[in-house]
This record gives structure tokens, C-alpha cells and sequence, in this order.
């Protein structure tokens, strides 16, 4: 990573490097966690990406003063995804119905992160309303913008977490991943995005399992940042029953996989989920893949990759939370919802029934299979993590690359086989088209994260990615 660390200048700007550097800059004084949060909010407050809906300045303060920089992210100002909880904060889901409610306990990842780990949570970063679509945009908080190019979409509905990281703004920030929504925002602005095994980290408390697709994570710069986020943030909570077992030391063993993926066997999938991908950007995404396979030793071999069609049903059992959500509200309310919730609210009501459960258990089932048949047959599947670069930030989604096909987003076609089967998938960084980012997505075997996170370090070290937006407008 030394490579990939931007110089400093102390009290210029908020730390460009990623957060593993940021605490070793406060460990050895260079720099100081008020230094650093007087940084931070000062960018927050003159940037156009509006990357933030709620800021904690005092709150925030007084814990920089108290910070532990002995502790993994010890002082690190720390975004918090809207959609997260914070004790106190408003915890809106980016509607305006909830504009006034609070949250009445903090999620576990927050609380692992910031007591465990040390991290000073600073406010809540923007999310796409009820984390339900691809691009960051509500009536509540209004357009957040990609700070590789203002007017286009970090994604979602991880978007205000990917800007800030992206732009500049702070090291790290929480993200959620039920569709796509951690890999799909950080291919848009250029981060690492490591949507975990499902149940990495525990949901609770007071957890939905809903549909079983959501994983808990985080927005990052560095695959060792990434690494370090879940060493800390990972482990069984009895509050979610489906949680996993601790595991330790990814960090520390990064890098020492190097023999275990030489002779693994991978498969470039342009068409994975049935997604329609731009042509010139697989042509990059191809080179990348191979490149890789080249470095770490992996052998390519062609395989059919086709999977079953989720179809609408799976849309119309995803709405039901947000209609036991909003209650009573719906639908005098529809005025006041983003476009997309609100077609998907009108377009599901009512057809949750007996048979639509039955044909989503049925489909989960072929889906499953297929999975394990592919997993069965391959070590990686090696795919885009957007169909094309950033759309508009005020949308609408596009009609081919990113939009909605066959009722599930053409971006969703591409990661949303992992949040269904549960494997873990990462987007790494390869470089840019139009001068936008693109990511390339590798999905692996349950529980192969580590195999995931060296693959993205063997890209890291052999074509090291910006790790802030050039010119970014912070």
C-alpha cells in the first residue's frame, strides 16, 4: 500500500490515504483525530456532493478529544450509511414520512466499530430511499453526486457513504449490501467493496431477516482497509440467529494466500444474471480479469454460467417490508416517495400472496442449485460490477445499462445472484472509461473471502487505483 499513500500536509485537508494510514499518522503524531475531524467537517461543509443528510459536530468532537488511537480505527471519523443505526440520530430510511424519528439503538456493526474499534462516528451519509434503488436520489435529502464527475450517480444505496469515501471527504463508512448496493457504488467511484458471506456480520438487534439477502459492510479505499472492517466488525451475535462464527486475522494474513490460489479455476462471465454489460467496458473488464488470472496463478476455463430468472415475484415480496413500513401512510403518501418506490409500491400491492411465496421459494431453490452447480464446477466467477460507467445523478435509471430488465435492475442482474446464494463477491478498481471508474466483480465459494481479498490485493499492488477522486470537489 505504501505506493497508493498520499502525502499529508497537516490541517490542509481531510486525510487522503486510506484509514490504516490515518491511524498510523495519529500513532505517530503527524497527525491528530481533532486535527483530522476539523478537516473533515470544514470539506463536508463547502462540498457539492451532498454526501451527508445529518452531522454530529460536538457529539463528534468530544470523542476525537477522548479518541484511542491504539484501537484498530482508533480517532477516524467514520460515516454512518443512512439506513444504519445511531442511538439518538434520525433514522429516517431516506423518506420524508420518517423525517422526525429517531433511532432507539445502535446497530452492532456501528457499535463493534466504533467501541472495538475506536472509529468516531461523524453523522449519516446519504442512502437511496428504503435502500431500494441504485442511485441516491430522495425528496428527503435531495441528489448526491459522484465526485469523479458532478451530475452523475455514485450508485446506491450505498451512495452518500461511496461519495464521501470517494471524494474525499473521510477514510471509511458503513454500507449495506441486500441487491448490490456495497459492489455497485464502489465500482461507480472507484472503492473497494467486499459484500461478505451472508450472516458475516450480525444485523442485530432488533433484526428482520426479510428476505435473507442483506449483509452488513463498508465503503473503503484499501483492500487492508477493508480487511482490518471486518476483522473488527465480524463474529456471531445470539440477537441474529444466522450470523457466523468469529473469525480473525484477515488483515494480518493478507497477501499469504498467493500458493492456495495458484491453480484455482475461474470463469469470465460478461453476461452473469443475464445482465446486458457495455461492450467497451467489458472489453477493459476482460483484459483486467485475465490480467489477474495471470498474476495470481488462476486458470480461466469456459463453463456455462446462464442462472434461473428470478422474475417479478421476488420484486413483489422486497416491497412488503416497505409496506408494513409505512402502514398507514400508503398510499396517501405517494406523492412524497421517490419515482421508483413509489411504482413499486403501486405495482406490488395486493399480489403478495400464497402462490406468489410458493413461486419465490421455488426459484430460490433452481437459483440455489444452479449456483452450487457453477461453484461446483469453478472456484470464481469473474464478472463487471455495472453493466456501464455512472448514469445521471438525478436518474432516471437507463433504459439498457442500468436499468430495470425483466423487473429487476440490470445492475441488480449482476450482483444480486451473491445476495441470494449468499457467497461472498468483492469489486476491485480497474481504472476508468470516459474518465469514470469501473469495478470488476469476482464472486467465490462461501466463506472464501480471504481468497477475495488477496485477488483485489494482487490488483492493488500490480495496478494501484486512486484512492480519491482526482480533483475531487470534497
Amino acid at each position: 500500500m505504501e505506493q497508493n499513500v498520499a502525502t499529508q500536509l497537516v490541517g490542509a485537508s481531510p486525510w487522503q490515504g486510506d484509514a490504516v494510514s490515518l491511524v498510523d499518522a495519529f500513532r505517530t503524531g503527524q497527525r491528530s483525530p481533532i486535527e483530522e475531524l476539523d478537516s473533515t467537517l470544514s470539506a463536508i461543509g463547502s462540498s457539492t456532493l451532498n454526501a451527508f443528510s445529518f452531522l454530529d459536530p460536538e457529539g463528534a468532537r468530544q470523542r476525537a478529544r477522548k479518541a484511542d488511537v491504539s484501537l484498530p480505527f482508533g480517532g477516524v471519523p467514520l460515516g454512518v450509511k443512512e439506513l444504519d443505526s445511531v442511538l439518538g440520530w434520525p433514522d429516517t430510511d431516506a423518506c420524508v414520512i420518517f423525517a422526525d424519528r429517531k433511532a432507539t439503538h445502535t446497530s452492532l456493526m456501528v457499535e463493534r466499530v466504533t467501541t472495538t474499534g475506536g472509529a468516531n462516528p461523524i453523522g449519516l451519509c446519504t442512502a437511496s430511499e428504503f435502500g431500494g434503488v441504485n442511485v441516491t436520489r430522495t425528496v428527503l435529502n435531495g441528489v448526491t453526486h459522484n465526485p469523479w464527475q458532478h451530475g452523475r450517480t455514485p450508485g446506491g444505496s450505498s451512495g452518500g457513504s461511496s461519495a464521501a469515501v470517494a471524494g474525499g471527504l473521510l477514510t471509511i463508512a458503513t454500507g449495506g449490501d441486500g441487491g448490490g448496493s456495497i459492489r455497485i457504488p464502489a465500482g461507480f467511484t472507484g472503492l473497494v467493496g467486499l459484500k461478505a458471506t451472508f450472516g458475516r456480520i450480525p444485523r442485530a438487534p432488533k433484526v428482520k431477516l426479510g428476505n435473507l439477502t442483506v449483509n452488513s459492510g463498508c465503503m473503503a479505499r484499501s483492500i487492508r482497509d477493508t480487511a482490518r472492517w471486518f476483522d473488527v466488525c465480524n463474529g456471531h451475535d445470539s440477537r441474529d440467529p444466522l450470523s457466523l462464527q468469529r473469525v480473525d486475522n484477515w488483515e494480518t494474513e493478507l497477501g499469504t494466500f498467493s500458493d492456495s490460489l495458484r491453480g484455482k479455476t475461474a470463469v469470465l462471465a460478461p453476461n452473469w444474471g443475464g445482465a446486458v454489460v457495455s461492450p467497451a467496458m467489458w472489453t477493459q473488464l476482460d483484459e483486467y480479469g485475465r490480467r489477474l488470472a495471470l498474476e495470481t496463478g488462476l486458470r480461466l476455463v469456459e463453463i456455462d454460467t446462464s442462472l434461473p430468472n428470478m422474475g417479478a415475484a421476488w420484486s413483489i415480496s422486497g416491497m412488503i417490508s416497505i409496506h408494513a413500513e409505512l402502514a398507514e401512510h400508503w398510499p396517501a403518501c405517494a406523492d412524497v416517495l421517490t419515482p421508483e418506490m413509489r411504482a413499486g409500491l403501486e405495482l406490488t400491492s395486493g399480489k403478495y400472496n400464497a402462490e406468489a411465496r410458493a413461486k419465490i421459494e421455488s426459484r430460490r431453490v433452481l437459483l440455489n442449485e444452479r449456483m452450487a452447480e457453477i461453484f461446483n464446477a469453478v472456484d470464481f466467477v469473474i464478472t463487471a460490477s455495472n453493466p456501464d460507467v455512472a448514469f445521471a445523478a438525478e436518474g432516471p435509471l437507463p433504459a439498457t445499462f442500468g436499468g430495470i430488465v425483466g423487473g429487476q435492475g440490470n445492475n441488480g442482474k449482476l450482483t444480486f445472484p451473491a445476495n441470494m446464494y449468499g457467497n461472498p463477491a468483492i469489486s476491485i478498481p480497474c481504472g476508468t472509461l470516459d474518465g469514470l471508474p469501473i469495478g470488476l466483480q469476482v464472486n467465490g465459494r462461501h466463506f472464501s473471502e480471504q481468497l477475495l481479498l488477496d485477488l483485489g490485493l494482487a490488483m492493488e499492488r500490480s495496478r494501484p487505483w486512486a484512492l480519491v477522486a482526482p480533483h475531487s470537489p470534497h
